[in-house]
């Protein structure tokens, strides 16, 4: 224990840029003995443990190296809530149960990151699902979300105080870039735009991403696999932001222009994986096709409409042959490299009349009225639940 405890004391003391006068005056000590522990010429009294483990803001078990265990817990915890298969659900019934299993292994490890940006994208989710969204047309036709039904969103009040906090104290750049992202969204949906741009402008520009400096960082046969995932990423993200893009301006649904972009959406994955293997990216068709069912029975293209909802029921359907935890590997010529593993997910066929239309807005509300009093709607409904 000796010999551990005084190179974990140093360890920890150059991690955190900290001088051994520093620690002595923190725990009540001389520098000298400080210097002792690290040299293991003697071990600090147990008294001192808890305090000495505060100060770097770790476990007693951590200070004591016993990271193995320690990790294998926190692991554990991570997996009890990834478990809940929450971005498949549409529901909120298990909020509770999955925050405080968080709460709990927080208890346990108040200073680890992974539980603290778990518990904070958590709770980001349970305030969507508690309070809903909300959204309206300015006077000028432009999307906006109503803030003010946010302003008592427990939820959000303190997955923002997280956040901020990791900013400032977490090591890891991972955790400060999600818990950046996070507050970049809770930050405009609660009113804070000035600081949701703030937080935006410190993150690297689309060019700098991780996902494009990995293709370049690499040779040869990794970099074909690096190009394929960026490739299929790639087309998520422009999908998303296309959707974001039609959504944001009223005036788009007075014309059969989002019906014609949607379809070149969906026929960029056909690009992409042109051998119709879409392996764990059916999930993104059954969106895309939701979507489009929608807008099409707004612009009077009824028959279109439930063509489309066929077809996100069958790409859900080979999402769930895609689902049972085993590694596969694109076929597509461009993908042949990429490989992808997707876990069981329960619910997510019977889920789409639920889902539907996955994008949402005030224009569409009268298209929802219609389309779900046409008997076929009943008869599809019929068949997410076979």
């Amino acid at each position: 224990m000796q010999l551990d405890l005084g190179r974990k004391i140093r360890e920890l003391r150059h991690r955190d840029g900290r001088t051994q006068e520093a620690l002595a005056e923190s725990v009540g000590v001389t520098p000298q003995a400080v210097s002792r522990w690290e040299a293991n010429g003697c071990y600090p009294d147990m008294e001192m443990i808890p305090a000495i483990a505060n100060y770097f803001g770790i476990t007693i078990d951590e200070l004591f190296g016993y990271d193995n265990d320690r990790e294998s817990r926190i692991a554990e915890i991570i997996r009890k809530v990834e478990g809940f298969s929450i971005p498949s659900r549409s529901d909120d019934g298990w909020v509770d149960e999955c925050l405080a299993i968080l709460r709990e292994g927080i208890a346990e490890f108040p200073q680890n990151e992974r539980l603290l940006i778990a518990l904070a994208d958590t709770l980001t989710e349970a305030g969507w699902r508690r309070y809903k969204e909300e959204v309206y047309y300015d006077p000028e036709g432009f999307l906006c979300g109503k803030t003010e039904r946010h302003s008592n969103n427990e939820f959000w009040a303190e997955a923002i105080k997280i956040c901020e906090r990791l900013l400032q104290d977490a090591k890891d750049g991972e955790t400060v870039t999600k818990a950046t992202r996070i507050l970049v969204l809770l930050y405009r949906n609660t009113g804070e735009t000035e600081k949701a741009i703030a937080c935006a402008e410190t993150l690297p520009e689309m060019k700098n991403c991780r996902e494009i400096m990995l293709s370049f960082a690499t040779d040869g046969r990794e970099r074909a696999k690096k190009l394929g995932d960026l490739l299929l990423l790639t087309a998520r993200e422009f999908s998303h932001q296309l959707v974001y893009a039609l959504l944001a301006d009223k005036t788009h649904f007075e014309s059969d222009l989002p019906i014609e972009k949607i379809k070149g959406a969906i026929a960029l994955y056909n690009l992409i994986c042109d051998d119709g293997n879409f392996g764990n990216r059916h999930g993104d068709l059954v969106e895309l096709y939701l979507f489009l069912s929608c807008v099409q029975w707004m612009r009077g293209y009824h028959d279109e409409s439930f063509v489309s909802l066929n077809k996100s029921l069958e790409h859900a359907k080979a999402l769930e042959t895609v689902c049972d935890g085993s590694e596969r590997t694109f076929t597509a010529p461009l993908l042949s490299l990429v490989s992808f593993r997707k876990e069981r997910s329960e619910g997510r066929t019977k889920n789409l009349p639920d889902d539907w239309p996955w994008w949402s807005c005030p224009v569409f509300s009268q298209a929802e009225r219609e389309i779900k009093s046409d008997p076929r709607w009943a008869e599809w409904v019929k068949k997410t639940r076979e």
